[in-house]
C-alpha cells in the first residue's frame, strides 16, 4: 500500500514541478493543484455528478451483461470440445474487431443511443471474460479429470466439483480486465455518439479548449475505474479465500 502511495505522490509531484517550472510541453499543461480546484469546483455542480451516474450505468449493464453471457458460454466451450471447435473460430474472426469500430452499425441496429452505447460496452467485456475464462478451463490439470471419472463422477459432478472452481480466479482476472476496458470503451463512445457522461466530459472540453476541463474527465475517469476495479478485485479475494492460504 505505501509503495503505491509513494508511487502516485511521486507522479503528481513530477507533473507539478515540471508544471511550475514549464519544463519542456508541460509548461503548457495545467499543474495538478489547477485541476484539484477545477475538480473540487465541478464536484460542487450537479451535472459533473450526473455524468458520473451516466457513465457509471452504461458501464454496471455492459459489464454485467458481458460478465452473465460470457461466463457461461466460456465454460460450455470449455467443457465440450464440439462446441467450441464450431463456434470459437466464429468468435476469433469477431474479437480482434475494436469494440469502436460497432458503434455505427450498432447505432443503425439498436433503437436508442443508450442501447448502442451498452452493447459496445458489452463487446469488451464480453470477449475478456469469454477469452480468460477459457483459459482457466484449459490450465486445469487433467489428472484431476481422470481421477475424477475413475471414481463414477458424472459430468455435473466435474463441472461444479472440478471445473467451476479451478477457473474462479480465471472469472475474476477476465473480470478485471473487462471492466478496464469497458471504461475505456464508455469514454470513447461517449465522445463519438453521446451527450452525457464523463467522455462527453472530456469531449466537451476539448471544444471548448478547456484544457483543465479535460484533464478534470480523465481524473474522474481514472478514479472511477480504480474504484470498480478495486471491488472486483475484493470479489476475488471472496470468492478464492484458498488462494490466500495457499501463499
Amino acid at each position: 500500500m505505501w509503495q503505491g502511495m509513494l508511487s502516485v505522490v511521486a507522479l503528481f509531484g513530477i507533473w507539478q514541478a515540471a508544471g511550475t517550472f514549464h519544463v519542456g510541453a508541460f509548461g503548457d499543461i495545467p499543474t495538478p493543484m489547477d485541476v484539484g480546484r477545477a475538480l473540487l469546483e465541478a464536484a460542487r455542480t450537479p451535472k459533473y455528478w450526473w455524468n458520473w451516474v451516466v457513465s457509471g450505468q452504461r458501464v454496471g449493464l455492459g459489464f454485467l451483461a458481458g460478465t452473465l453471457i460470457g461466463v457461461p458460454v466460456a465454460l460450455a466451450l470449455g467443457m465440450n470440445r464440439t462446441l467450441r471447435g464450431i463456434i470459437f473460430p466464429v468468435m476469433e474472426t469477431l474479437r480482434p474487431v475494436p469494440p469502436l469500430a460497432w458503434v455505427p452499425l450498432s447505432i443503425l441496429f439498436w433503437p436508442t443511443l443508450e442501447m448502442s452505447i451498452t452493447f459496445v460496452i458489452f463487446l469488451g467485456a464480453f470477449f475478456a471474460v469469454v477469452l480468460n475464462v477459457l483459459g482457466g478451463v484449459a490450465a486445469i490439470d487433467p489428472s484431476y479429470l481422470r481421477a475424477a471419472l475413475s471414481m463414477g463422477a458424472r459430468p455435473r459432478h466435474i463441472f461444479w466439483k472440478i471445473v467451476l472452481p479451478a477457473t474462479v480466479p480465471a472469472i475474476v482476472t477476465g473480470m478485471a480486465l473487462g471492466m478496464g476496458l469497458t471504461w475505456e470503451i464508455v469514454v470513447a463512445a461517449e465522445m463519438i455518439a453521446g451527450k452525457t457522461g464523463l467522455g462527453y466530459l472530456a469531449w466537451e472540453g476539448f471544444v471548448n479548449g478547456s484544457l483543465v476541463s479535460i484533464l478534470v474527465a480523465m481524473v474522474s475517469i481514472g478514479v472511477a475505474g480504480f474504484l470498480s476495479g478495486g471491488l472486483i478485485w475484493l470479489f476475488g479475494r471472496r470468492a478464492t479465500p484458498w488462494l490466500k492460504k495457499m501463499a
